[in-house]
């Protein structure tokens, strides 16, 4: 098994780079990844900007902040890394608005954000791909599902109040191996120590229950062979999980979380389903692997929200 995780030292030494080392124009990079893409390519990114920056309206915004404010990190730095290294290839002085963060509600105005709710009233949340050296984390060459271990893993943080109600019903449950990894907060009796993704992968089944946002782990469990047992998300990044379906991408369980041994005992009787869920976030994970086309997607959602805020 293998991990596409990001060194954290050459990402940080790359990230201040940015800052002092000029880049070309807009114009000149879109031009040279349109090179690199073909049709297929850019049609499906064109359907991904579209869901990523909803806000169609032209009209003036109030702007608190400049493309150069991304140049003096605040922490978190990530956020500020993240958004430069796109913001970089328009007019520093162009203004912008950004909330960064574990953002849960709609910005008043325009705003680039990491996180937005799934509603259809999210316009005013335009999403960038940002701290993703801790969210975009993928998995290679993980074993066989059917060679796995058939109960549902899990090592969360347990500090808000719906997986408090989880660990309560179901840390004792002969289906689950689930730990609380703080030792403030949560239930003492729950605390387990943190264990590597590698063996949270002998396990069928991985638990995946929003934190403060959206769930950390959510992008290597749907890239591996296990599968992410959870809610219908409300939340969403990059990561789309707007559009996950439950059944086919991952294993829905109900909000209360009172079909869960129903739900594992079904999958576990079932694997030709379990298989199919299996390929289907596969698929949803491979869009996010090709690089140029992230950054093709990064780069004409800052444009469409320079465009739209007559920031351009």
């Amino acid at each position: 098994m293998k991990l596409n995780k990001q060194n954290k030292i050459f990402y940080y030494f790359r990230s201040f780079s940015r800052i002092y080392i000029p880049s070309t124009s807009f114009n000149s990079k879109i031009k040279h990844l349109k090179s690199k893409l073909n049709s297929q390519n850019i049609a499906a990114a064109e359907t991904r900007i579209a869901y990523y920056n909803k806000h169609e309206s032209i009209a003036s915004t109030s702007h608190k902040y400049t493309i150069k404010d991304l140049k003096d990190p605040k922490t978190p730095k990530a956020y500020y890394f993240d958004s430069y290294e796109y913001a970089r290839y328009f007019n520093p002085n162009t203004p912008l608005n950004f909330v960064f963060g574990d953002v849960t509600e709609v910005p008043e105005v325009p705003s680039i954000v990491k996180s937005r709710p799934i509603s259809e009233n999210n316009q005013n949340s335009i999403l960038l791909n940002l701290d993703k050296a801790r969210h975009f984390v993928f998995v290679q060459n993980d074993k066989n599902f059917l060679e796995k271990k058939p109960s549902l893993f899990g090592r969360a943080a347990v500090y808000q109040e719906h997986r408090y109600l989880f660990f309560d019903l179901y840390f004792d449950h002969p289906l689950c191996n689930i730990g609380q990894v703080n030792k403030t907060g949560g239930n003492p009796k729950w605390l387990k120590p943190k264990i590597s993704i590698e063996k949270h992968l002998e396990y069928k089944f991985i638990l995946s229950l929003q934190g403060n946002d959206v769930a950390t782990n959510l992008k290597w469990i749907m890239s591996s062979n296990s599968i992410a047992v959870m809610p219908k998300p409300t939340l969403e990044t990059w990561f789309m999980e707007g559009k996950l379906i439950g059944g086919k991408h991952f294993i829905e369980i109900k909000s209360d979380y009172s079909d869960l041994e129903e739900q594992l005992n079904f999958y576990n009787e079932n694997p030709d389903e379990c298989l199919m869920i299996i390929e289907n976030a596969h698929a949803h994970c491979r869009q996010f692997f090709n690089k140029d086309v992230e950054d093709y997607c990064s780069l004409r959602v800052l444009e469409k929200y320079f465009y739209n805020t007559k920031s351009m």
